[in-house]
């Protein structure tokens, strides 16, 4: 082994403990003195006080604690005075001055529950918010829903697409693809910004490489304000990352163990002193996946020996991944009114692949033929992320100012070792060696300001800068029977360039009258697009185009929002909205030739791929009691220039031998802009604590789609020759998508999830998509008086989240199958150690326009 592996293997092995044991020789080396005390009242101890030291000489040595049950806590100090202050739920709060000395006990604390408070020694305490956990992992606001996913169960130890796969109106696909109400084009982002740790054009790799327990929140955003970036015509899906807002040091560790085999170990550590604090998440995980696909084609109207009437392909790839991650960041309270922020993020992801494909080809009054395509392959990936932000309040009325800068670095490396074997014979028919590498680089700055308007409104406004690099460079050799030599595919070896820049300028205003509350914004982007590309292609190749392509594009977009509220009562309020979107093409759509992994299964680029735009309406209703929510909401959305994919085939020749030419078919599949997509329904999302020992969220989607567009393309008849031919993707219908979670709580500690999940099927005249279902469990186990939880999960307990599909063509059928990953089971432990108390968040003025929880609609610009 090489010396840079062994260092690669040694810091891997070792990171997470470096983490916890660099934190903890921090925190001892502060010579503390451990004392211990008691909150009790005439009856007795109060459970779960809250008691803060805070140093008179040094803010850096305050520290906190939260009572046991029975009104027990101990802590470490350093000697010195103390201004300690105590509170919990019906008690006064009361603050006095005590002398810290040496280690051991202090007199106990006795409080009054009658609204007054008495202390029996010189001992005091100060006021700490103590929030009970929520009931409702769902909640509703005016431009958002909020979700949270510390009660989902099935998803412990997993990862963001885990969690994701249970967010109400969000689906996950089979093949890892995150989709809206039936549209694919959603906007991710973290902490509100497009982050280096989703990867390149969002791949499914990487949202498993981000571990659900590093997860605070997801903002579900179905109509963004003009606030948001106007990208994503499904919507925007912000991934808010923990960070710990507690005094003193507190962490966590989870660990998990699973099958298909998997492995993770996660670390959450942080400190907060005075004005300073700092956090620190780190680990790595392992992962098995086996995925399977099927395609069986039938071809029309064969009557030439040697064509082919069916192919069928069976394909089983199995991947091992491996992931580690680490997030820094340390924020500084200037003044009462200013802070600033820096925090940096690293991450890993590697994946080794081995798969075979066995094709068999029955022909027409001939013998059938064979081919078994074994792959072999391996891919790196690494992120760099770096922020840094201001905040400033120039007042208490609610005047901000926050300005912010990512810088973000994205590298992936993906090689290929193909070889396949005609017949099943033992010698190599053909061999691709395939070199894919891509850099991303990405440059995100913005500045928001709140202006309040009185006491009922306010004016936002903002300017946000994204710079983005994308290049690729891919190599592909291939050798045959008749040319053993390896030689370049100059076709699909090139170098491309994708860049992008997007300034953006917003305008927001917000205000009430009466019981109706309005929010009208408008959103000005004006974007630029290069795309470089040069192949090897040279004159008289086979597909021969211009070696070289450059081509711009500059568009210039005003995006409007309209946003109305109307409160009936408290919790009881009327929800109606209008934006308009865009979707802009991935950058990998617009290179012509992105991607050879199978060389009878090509996707090609579109160079001249445009944006689409999409007019979307909601009308919702919202109602939340003590024990049960509601939000039905009615939606219409209509887009046009849709972005579809055509698949079409091609009979192609090649040598198989000197002198010996055979004829084989291929399936391509391209984006295009075509014809108009009207999506409306009702997505109706609840919450049902029907008892104190079980609970209930769910959510329906019923929607109906009208898809307008037809297409010439260019193809070939069943004796080789060239025609035009149409591809029709009109259809209409209705379906439906559901997901219930049911939780029972069988005692204190003992919690267990059962969840179903539902999707119709669709139909057009061009596919037809079947129905499917999962199932699945989870159950969580509190231990270790409150320090440690055990969860154990399985996903698709019966083994049945798979897409099928049938697609038409003009010469042929192909119904597939495909299942992304099978049935799982994981066993997660948490340990929480050193836990402080939540600091007090200044109270902020609430927004005119927000919903009763007195969320005031923050989000990303």
């Amino acid at each position: 082994m090489e010396r840079t592996e062994i260092v690669s293997v040694f810091q891997k092995k070792f990171f997470g403990l470096a983490l916890t044991i660099g934190a903890a020789s921090f925190i001892m080396a502060q010579q503390k003195v451990t004392i211990s005390g008691n909150v009790k009242d005439t009856n007795g101890g109060v459970g779960y006080a809250s008691i803060t030291f805070k140093n008179q000489q040094n803010s850096q040595l305050s520290d906190a604690a939260l009572a046991d049950a029975d009104g027990n806590y101990k802590l470490d100090l350093a000697p010195g005075s103390y201004d300690v202050s105590i509170e919990a739920v019906d008690y006064k709060k009361f603050t006095q001055t005590i002398r810290v000395e040496k280690a051991g006990a202090i007199a106990p604390f006795v409080v009054v529950s009658d609204g007054k408070a008495n202390l029996n020694n010189t001992t005091d305490i100060q006021g700490v918010v103590i929030t009970a956990q929520s009931t409702k992992p769902y909640k509703v606001e005016l431009d958002k829903k909020t979700y949270d996913p510390s009660q989902d169960l099935v998803s412990k130890g997993g990862s963001l697409q885990d969690v994701l796969s249970n967010v109400p109106s969000v689906s996950v696909d089979t093949d890892g693809t995150v989709s809206m109400r039936g549209s694919s084009n959603v906007r991710f982002l973290i902490n509100g910004k497009p982050s280096a740790l989703l990867g390149i054009d969002d791949g499914a790799n990487a949202l498993q490489s981000i571990p659900a327990d590093q997860i605070e929140k997801i903002e579900v955003i179905t109509n963004p304000s003009s606030k948001f970036e106007a990208s994503g015509t499904a919507g925007i899906l912000n991934i808010i990352l923990k960070k710990n807002k507690k005094t003193g040091f507190n962490g966590s560790v989870i660990g998990t163990l699973g099958y298909l085999p998997q492995t993770n170990l996660n670390t959450s550590l942080s400190w907060r002193k005075g004005n300073f604090s700092w956090f620190l998440n780190g680990g790595g995980g392992y992962r098995e996946s086996k995925n399977t696909n099927r395609n069986d084609n039938y071809y029309n109207n064969v009557t030439t020996v040697g064509d082919e009437t069916e192919s069928h392909q069976n394909s089983e790839i199995e991947n091992k991944n491996s992931n580690y991650n680490a997030t820094a960041g340390i924020v500084y309270e200037i003044s009462d009114k200013t802070s600033v922020n820096a925090s940096g993020t690293v991450r890993t992801f590697e994946s080794d692949n081995t798969g075979n494909i066995d094709y068999n080809y029955e022909l027409f009054n001939s013998p059938s033929t064979y081919t078994l395509r074994n792959t072999i392959g391996t891919s790196n990936n690494l992120a760099f992320q770096g922020d840094f932000g201001l905040d400033h309040k120039f007042d208490d009325k609610g005047q901000n100012l926050s300005l912010s800068l990512s810088l973000q670095r994205n590298r992936s490396n993906n090689d290929s070792n193909i070889k396949e074997y005609d017949d099943y014979s033992t010698v190599t028919s053909l061999q691709n060696l395939i070199s894919q590498r891509t850099l991303n680089k990405n440059i995100v700055a913005k500045a928001d300001y709140e202006l309040p308007i009185g006491e009922i409104s306010k004016l936002e406004a903002g300017y946000r800068l994204d710079s983005n690099n994308n290049t690729y460079d891919n190599n592909v050799l291939e050798s045959t029977t008749a040319f053993p030599t390896l030689r370049n595919l100059g076709l699909y070896t090139y170098d491309a360039n994708y860049k992008e820049l997007f300034n953006a300028f917003y305008l927001q205003f917000k205000s009430k009258i009466g019981n109706v509350g309005y929010q009208l914004g408008l959103r000005d982007e004006v974007s630029s697009v290069t795309i470089d590309y040069q192949n090897l292609l040279t004159p008289g190749s086979v597909g021969y185009t211009d070696p070289i392509v450059n081509r711009k594009k500059s568009y210039n977009n005003l995006f409007p929002s309209v946003f109305l509220s109307y409160e009936f009562a408290k919790d009881n309020q009327l929800l109606v909205n209008y934006t308009r979107r865009i979707d802009r093409p991935r950058g990998f759509f617009l290179i012509p030739n992105p991607s050879y992994n199978d060389n009878q299964n090509i996707f090609d680029g579109n160079i001249d791929l445009n944006p689409s735009y999409v007019d979307s309406y909601e009308v919702g209703y919202s109602i939340s009691k003590k024990k049960f929510t509601i939000n039905p909401t009615l939606y219409y959305r209509h887009q046009e220039d849709d972005v579809k994919m055509l698949v079409y085939n091609t009979k192609e020749r090649y040598e198989s031998e000197p002198d010996v030419f055979k004829d084989r078919i291929v399936f391509h599949t391209k984006p295009i802009n075509l014809g108009t997509d009207d999506k409306f329904g009702l997505d109706l999302n609840f919450n049902w604590d029907a008892t104190s020992w079980l609970k209930f969220m769910g959510n329906v989607d019923v929607f109906g789609y009208n898809t307008k567009g037809s297409t010439p393309y260019n193809t070939l008849d069943k004796d080789g020759n060239p025609i035009v031919a149409i591809a029709n993707f009109n259809g209409k219908g209705v379906s439906t998508r559901s997901r219930l979670t049911s939780t029972f709580k069988i005692d204190k500690t003992l919690n267990l999830q059962l969840q179903g999940f539902y999707r119709g099927g669709t139909k057009t005249d061009y596919q037809i998509r079947k129905d499917m279902y999962a199932i699945n469990f989870g159950a969580s186990k509190t231990i270790w008086n409150g320090n440690g939880t055990l969860a154990f999960n399985i996903q698709d307990v019966f083994n049945t989240r798979a897409m099928q599909s049938t697609t038409y063509t003009a010469n042929s059928t192909r119904d597939s199958y495909m299942q992304w990953q099978p049935r799982q089971f994981t066993m997660s432990l948490t340990y929480r150690f050193k836990q402080g108390e939540k600091v007090e968040q200044p109270k902020r003025k609430k927004d005119i326009n927000s919903n009763t929880s007195g969320d005031d609609q923050q989000g990303p610009m």
